[in-house]
């Protein structure tokens, strides 16, 4: 006589509560082996990102000083360290979504350490920038025993670089400090709040940045150039830092608007050539528009090995990372 799944199933509720239990325990185990193996898989790349992203700045640098040592100014290699500052831009903003996708795998496990990219020095922000100060509200209460006998100890200050067009300023967010007369615990209002994680930059400014490279197809390095000819000098490297900081948080949007357009009845396609920079030449980019019917968002992909996908909007279509 054969024994079927049914018959295998314990008629006791002890033996079936306990079974319930046993299985839940394994969904759980394999559930934290999945994650565990996903924020292992997410640092190593996060470090191969960043290895990339260091190699290609320091072939920059020996070109650069080659190019000074040996006074190489014909207008071809002018535009071949063109095209390594932008090789180098987007590989040091595919580094830092892999760092912040890397530090979101981590958080979920806690075996798996987050990898933290060695990062220059950044330069404090210049002097003569007029500083606006937002002082935050102080705690009513004391955050220990709810006292109210609280008095001044001192505050912290979180710099933003934020942007005006065409005025720049820097926003001073004042934390006040207070200790409680009853426990002499210390208390303070929270961090304020930063579009990118350990932003630096005011959302006005990221959107700047980001609209300028995808929107007006303005590379990095001219970017750079024109601040420094505004009285902010920002490296490349840095404003490289922050595309890939901005990529990372609208991703979730990009999320959904991909889900929602992917999910019509009927797609339809364009197929654009673009002229793209390349070392010594300029290859053909492709680029690969969808839209579904009576919608207006637009998902932008490029070419097959480009992992970057752009959104756009009907006559404003982004050209970016074409190959």
């Amino acid at each position: 006589m054969v024994a079927t799944a049914q018959d295998a199933v314990p008629d006791d509720i002890g033996a079936l509560r306990a079974a319930l239990a046993a299985a839940l325990a394994r969904a759980e185990d394999e559930a934290a082996r999945a994650a565990l193996v996903e924020a292992e898989l997410a640092v190593a790349r996060a470090k191969a990102s960043d290895d990339a992203a260091l190699i290609a700045h320091q072939d920059l640098t020996i070109r650069k000083l080659q190019r000074a040592l040996h006074g190489q100014s014909s207008e071809r290699s002018a535009r071949l360290h063109d095209q390594m500052e932008l090789t180098f831009e987007e590989l040091e903003s595919t580094a830092t979504q892999d760092e912040i996708a890397a530090e979101q795998a981590a958080a979920r496990t806690t075996e798996v350490a987050p990898y933290m990219r060695r990062r220059p020095a950044r330069q404090p922000f210049p002097e003569h920038l007029p500083r606006e100060r937002v002082v935050e509200p102080a705690p009513a209460a004391c955050h220990c025993c709810g006292g109210h006998r609280l008095r001044k100890l001192g505050e912290d200050i979180t710099e933003t670089l934020e942007v005006v067009p065409r005025q720049w300023k820097v926003i001073q967010h004042v934390r006040e400090k207070f200790t409680c007369r009853d426990c002499e615990a210390i208390s303070q209002a929270p961090a304020p709040f930063h579009a990118t994680p350990r932003g630096w930059a005011g959302p006005g400014l990221l959107a700047m940045i980001l609209f300028e490279k995808f929107g007006q197809h303005q590379p990095l390095n001219r970017q750079a150039e024109r601040y420094a000819r505004e009285g902010v000098p920002l490296s490349l490297s840095t404003l490289a830092d922050q595309v890939g900081a901005g990529a990372a948080a609208l991703m979730p949007l990009f999320k959904r608007l991909e889900a929602h357009v992917l999910a019509a009845s009927r797609l339809h396609g364009d197929d654009t050539t673009v002229p793209v920079l390349a070392k010594g030449k300029t290859d053909t980019g492709r680029l690969w528009t969808y839209v579904r019917d009576y919608v207006h968002p637009m998902i932008m992909r490029n070419s097959p090995g480009q992992e970057r996908i752009t959104i756009g909007f009907p006559n404003d279509f982004q050209l970016v990372n074409c190959a």
